[in-house]
């Protein structure tokens, strides 16, 4: 199973930032960070290709729960 992210380019300014960002992702493999697999431009569209995590992303859970400062320093150092 994998994680797909569809990227508008057309809505994106700064196409620079989106190259660098998979540069970093491609480069870094860590068993604590959702790894990079592929990407794909289709059309006007940046189609990358991630591993699954169950669960949602890490912004649609932060707006659900709570997490005090001293649980973000502590997931951050993770």
């Amino acid at each position: 199973q994998v994680a797909l992210k569809k990227m508008p380019l057309h809505k994106r300014s700064r196409k620079d930032l989106i190259v660098n960002e998979i540069r970093v992702m491609k480069e870094n493999r860590h068993p604590n960070i959702v790894n990079y697999i592929d990407s794909y431009l289709v059309d006007e569209d940046l189609w990358l290709v991630m591993e699954y995590v169950d669960g949602g992303t890490l912004t649609s859970v932060l707006v659900r729960v709570f997490i005090e400062e001293r649980m973000i320093a502590a997931i951050s150092r993770e």
